[in-house]
Order: structure tokens, then sequence, then C-alpha cells
């Protein structure tokens, strides 16, 4: 199987996959795939001609397409959080019945079991399939469940995915129809309650009513049935004050026996966790902090995929970049030596070289496709946005039962390894609990997240794919315990490599969604303004796509806010800048710029005092990322970074005026000299470009 990339605009790219069997367009016919062989593909038309191409010269073709097995594309899932969660329930019910009728199940083919006679597809016809399940909706007191509806549903869902199941109408207001004294007396009713033991939905009711009778009069305005009552509570109360919520008891829930994952391929089952590293680091406000840790492990071959350092709590789209990470080739990095390339590992790299050209400068660390993703129940794994990506992918999601531990026990151990490994001998470890921590921990902090990051990217590709592991065993030798690159080398015979392209437009998708107006400044966000010449005839116009309040979609990246995406009209995600991006030579996130607002009183108008900020935001990127050899190191290697000596203090101590300065060769009074202006190095602190990141795989 070959994954094909089609020279179409970004927008309406589409990911296609030419595989034994499809009917594909080549030269203005029809042929159909009877072999691949790695790059070249045999072809075979309805007259019985052959023809061996190479796929690259297949897929260049301008008339190229495959008939039968088109795929979406990345899909918007921004839009999908904005539906509410009603709607969006019903899109996934929707969703089930959908695969029943096609599959026969449920859950697809991959959900296993039997299917209803009256879905049974070797026994029904589509056509009786569909009234079925009409009748089935009917009974269930679906309005307008009929077979043209089940018929439409299944069309809207083939054209646009999830979104397509979506009814097409303004979402009505939380409360509904429910009387705005009746809403007004329940709000009244909960803060009442607020702070005090919680009591009971029906006590809550009967308070409601003596606010009403206060307020209105005796009789004037009745309470609504308890039914109605306790729905518009649970619309209006705070989840942890809800009444009537029981507390939290231990449980006395049997321990279940251990049951050992097992997965024979890579990306069969990949676990994907997060958890609070054991080390601190300079935050990008220049103060320690303790950051978190992403990671996806191949069971397989036990091989870190991805792994993410994030300063703050990991968002949604961490978690769906994170899905990108693994499925592309890790770049060596500058610096490395020659055996950390994929060249040097032990794996078939002359003919993985010929499926994918972006393996020849890639590190020696596995690509992983995950067919399966094993999560926590977090809220970035649930969350729309991760769960719709999968789904894009084809990958099936499989959450871990609650209080088990051992269903993700192959990563929660990764965590103890990276830990114990090489997380204690880096300057600022804190120990595994508070009874092993030094006295002062935040003062030895020596990185900042870019270092560690690196320092964590080389350190796995450097021992942890390289060191063996008792769990890895092949059938062959089983007495010799393998490497993860062993043995993903060895799996790759049996179960192949298949790439899979990504597209700068995919890359933008993923990031979250945020909706705003367009005003004659621009695109107001957080005290930053973004402004473009492309938003010139948009500018006071609400958004086509019928957002309320006629506010247009927006990409924002989290980690560097120098720059949104929006989309316009034509369907594309356009780069609108910052208008002070010019004055900040960092990538600046949302936790920056929250402590330089926190930190600087506003002044002056709105135009000033956006200045302002933009200018003690680039003072302190330049604090938070000295140039090597000034205030913080380069990362060194596992083992050898330590807190600062005493001779560095003193030092440091020697020449105040040079550490103030916080620049090199500068003079008695801390002035630079014109030819050592403080920048960083050149192409280091790049603005992130999704379409150039997309041509270096």
């Amino acid at each position: 199987m070959v994954s094909a990339h089609g020279g179409r605009p970004v927008a309406a790219a589409r990911h296609r996959q030419v595989k034994l069997g499809a009917y594909v367009m080549f030269e203005g016919r029809a042929w159909q795939v009877a072999a691949v062989a790695g790059a070249s593909v045999r072809l075979v038309d309805t007259r019985g001609q052959t023809a061996s191409v190479l796929a690259p010269f297949l897929f260049a073709d301008p008339a190229f397409a495959v008939v039968d097995s088109p795929a979406a594309a990345v899909p918007p899932w921004g839009l999908l959080e904005s539906v509410p969660e009603r709607e969006r329930e019903r899109a996934l019910a929707w969703q089930r019945h959908i695969r029943e009728v096609e599959t026969g199940l449920p859950g697809g083919p991959a959900d296993g079991g039997t299917p209803r006679p009256e879905y049974d597809p070797a026994r029904r016809s589509m056509a009786e399939r569909e009234q079925a399940k009409a009748d089935e909706l009917a009974r269930l007191g679906w309005p307008q469940a009929s077979r043209a509806t089940v018929r439409r549903m299944r069309a809207r869902y083939h054209a646009s995915g999830l979104m397509g199941l979506v009814p097409r109408r303004k979402p009505s207001r939380a409360t509904g129809r429910a009387d705005e004294r009746v809403v007004a007396a329940v709000l009244e009713a909960l803060r009442r309650q607020r702070g005090r033991s919680k009591g009971t939905l029906k006590g809550l009711r009967e308070l409601a009513g003596q606010i009403l009778a206060d307020t209105h009069g005796p009789g004037t305005v009745a309470v609504p049935a308890p039914s109605t009552f306790n729905r518009l509570v649970r619309v209006l109360a705070d989840p942890l004050e809800h009444p009537g919520r029981p507390a939290r008891t231990a449980t006395t829930t049997p321990v279940r026996p251990y049951t050992p994952t097992v997965a024979l391929r890579p990306g069969e089952l990949v676990q994907v966790d997060t958890t609070r590293l054991d080390v601190m680091a300079v935050g990008e406000d220049g103060k320690p902090v303790r950051p978190e840790l992403t990671i996806a492990l191949d069971v397989a071959t036990r091989s870190v995929v991805a792994a993410v350092l994030r300063e703050e709590g990991t968002k949604a789209a961490d978690a769906a970049l994170l899905l990108a990470e693994m499925a592309v080739p890790h770049p060596a990095r500058p610096g490395w030596p020659g055996h950390l390339r994929l060249a040097h590992a032990a794996v078939p790299y002359d003919r993985l070289l010929a499926l994918d050209a972006r393996l020849e400068s890639a590190a020696a660390r596995p690509v992983v496709v995950p067919e399966t993703i094993v999560i926590d129940r977090g809220a970035i794994f649930v969350s729309a946005a991760f769960l719709a990506a999968c789904e894009t992918l084809g990958v099936s999601v499989q959450p871990a039962p609650p209080r088990s531990p051992a269903a993700k026990g192959a990563v929660e151990r990764t965590f103890g390894s990276i830990n114990t490994l090489v997380a204690q001998h880096i300057a600022g470890y804190t120990g595994s609990h508070i009874l092993e921590r030094g006295e002062a921990v935040e003062d030895e902090a020596r990185f900042t997240m870019a270092q560690l990051q690196e320092l964590l990217d080389e350190w796995i590709t450097t021992r942890w794919q390289h060191r063996p592991h008792e769990g890895l065993r092949h059938p062959l030798l089983p007495k010799k315990a393998l490497t993860p690159n062993e043995m993903w080398g060895a799996l790759l015979g049996a179960s192949g490599y298949v790439p899979l392209p990504l597209t700068g437009a995919d890359y933008l998708e993923l990031l979250p969604v945020r909706f705003h107006p367009i005003t004659a400044r621009g695109i107001r966000i957080n005290y930053r303004t973004y402004d473009h010449a492309c938003l010139n005839e948009h500018r006071g116009r609400p958004s086509p796509t019928g957002q309320p309040g006629g506010k247009w979609e927006v990409h924002l990246n989290p980690h560097d806010v120098r720059q949104v995406y929006i989309r316009l009209p034509d369907g594309l995600l356009h780069e609108i800048p910052w208008i002070h991006r010019d004055h900040v030579h960092a990538p600046m996130g949302e936790t920056a710029w929250r402590h330089i607002r926190a930190a600087l009183n506003r002044r002056g108008d709105r135009e000033r005092h956006e200045a302002d900020l933009a200018e003690a935001a680039d003072q302190i990127l330049r604090r938070a990322r000295p140039l090597p050899g000034h205030g913080a190191p380069a990362p060194a290697a596992p083992g050898t970074a330590g807190p600062q000596t005493a001779d560095d203090d003193a030092e440091a101590e020697e020449s105040p005026d040079t550490a103030d300065s916080h620049a090199p060769d500068a003079d008695a009074d801390g002035n630079l000299a014109d030819s050592d202006e403080l920048s960083p190095p050149a192409g280091r602190y790049a603005l992130y470009n999704a379409f150039e990141e997309a041509e270096h795989w």
C-alpha cells in the first residue's frame, strides 16, 4: 500500500491510499492496481493491458485520482467544540446507527460480535437495512425517522464526517423555554446555598418556590415540575456545587487479575499519558517551573515515538499534535553525531528510504502510524479535537478502565525510567517525593524549556532507543533482550511501513480554535491586535459561516502568539501577524504574556499600552533565553549537568555589570557596542511556519 498526496491546493488536498484492487485514473484512463512493489505500482486497464509505473510519476499525473476510495481531509475540529453537548451526543448516536446499517455492528468491523439479523449484510440489502433502522428509530421516539432520513444522514456523514451529522440550525439558549422569572429564582436559590452544606434537589425546589412567592406574590408564577426543575438546575448549577451529588467514597472493588498487554506490530497499540517531570526548568518569565511531560509509547517495540514538554498544563492541541509527531520522522538535530541517524540503525534503511524520502535526514527513532491509542480519562485526551483527529487518521481510541493502573503499565513504567535514568542527572532535580527533595531546588534550575526538550530528544535517541529491554524478545532469539530500534527493525519485515504525509494546512487545522470579530483595527485577542491587508474587505462584516455574533474562526498557537490564522470565505487559513511581531525576537506563549500583563500597569491609550507590552515581552524573553555561556549553559550530556560551581559564583560576583547588562562585551556602563547588538542566533527562534515545516518532511 502506498500513500499519495495530490498536487492540488492545500485546503483541497486529500490523503489517498493506493492499495491492491483500488481503481485509479492515470493518463485519462481507469486502471486497477494489481501489485505494489517498493516504489513501483503495477496497473491493469479494462482491456487487459498492463503497465509498471513509479509511484512519484503516478501521483504527479494531473489527472490522477483514486476512483473508489476517497478520503476526507483534516476537518475543522474547532467547529465541533462550539456545538452544544446535546447536539454533539445526537451526532455520535447517529454515527453508531449509520455504522450498524453499513457494517452490521455499531462500532464498525473492528467491534467484534455478531450483527443483529435485520442488519446482517449477508442477509439483508442496504435498502432493507435502512428501512429496519428507520422503524427502530421510530419505535424509540425519534422524530421524522424515515428511510429517506437514514439515507440522507448516511450521505451527510460520508461527505462531511461527524460534523455533517450536526443539525444545521442555530442552537437555542441553554435554559430553553423556561420562564425568565423561574431562571432568576433558581439562580438566587443556588446563590443562597453556596458555601453551605449540600442539600437535595427537592429542598432546592422548595426554596425556589419561596423566592417566587416572595418576589411575585403567592401563586403568580408556578414552580416547574420536578423533572423540568432538575434539568434546569443541571444547566445553571456549577458541577462541583450540584445539589444531591453524593460524596466520593472509597470502593471495595476487588482487584482484577493482571493480564500483560501484547502487541505484535509497530503502531498496533500506543499508550499515551502525561505527568510532571521531576526537574525544575526556567520558565518563559524567568522563574523556575516544573514542566509537564507527555509521551507516546509504542507497546510492540517499547519506543518513545513522541515526547512533548510544556510549561503549563498540556492542552488538547498538544495531544492532537502528538499524533502528527509520532507519524512523521524525527529530524536529526544539527551537531548530533552521525551514528544517531537512521542510516546507522539496525533497520532495512535502503528499503525504507525507497518508500519515504523523508527518512534520509531522520534520527534513529521509529516512525509509527498508530492503530489504537490507549488513554486515561483526562480532559485533553477525551476532547472533541483529539477524538476527531484520531478518527480522521483512522486511529481507534481506547480509554483505560478506571482504577486500573496496569492498563497503561508500559507507559507508567517508562516515566519511572526517565526519572531514574536521565532526570536525576539534570540540574534542578526535585526527587520522586518531598522527603527526597533538596533545600534549594528552585535555585538549581539551569535549563529553559527549549533546552530541556532538546536534551530529552537527544537522550531518547542516544540512550533509550539503544538500551536493551527485558520485555523485547525475538522468537528466534528468545534469550537475548533487544533494543527498541532492533525490535522495530525485526517487526518491519512482518508488518511493513506505510508513510503518512501531512501538509501545512493539516498542522494549522490541529491548532486550537477561537471565534473573534474582524473590526476596523483588525482582530483583538487578549490585549493583542492582529492585522493584515487581506482583512480589508471583511472588516466589520459577519462571518459567512453563521457563527453567533458574526464572529470568524481563528486558529491560535498557545505556545507562539506572534501570529494567528483566520479562515476566510475561500476556505483557506490565512496568517495574520501581530502588529508588534517585529519587536519580539523569540517565540512567546500565553504564559509569558499573562505574566507581562500582570507586571506592567496599563497606561496611556490602547496602542501605547500594546507597544509597552511588546517591548516588555522582548526584554523578558531575552533574559529567559540568554546566549550560550551567559546565564544558562547549553544542554549537557546526562550525568554531567549540575548546579553552578563556587568558581562560577565568584566570577559572577566579580563582574556585576556584565551580568546585569545581559550581553557579551558590554562596556563599564553596561552598554553594548554597535557591533555586538544583542540578538538570538540566526534561525534558532524563527517564526513557526506550518508550510515550511511540512516541506521539511
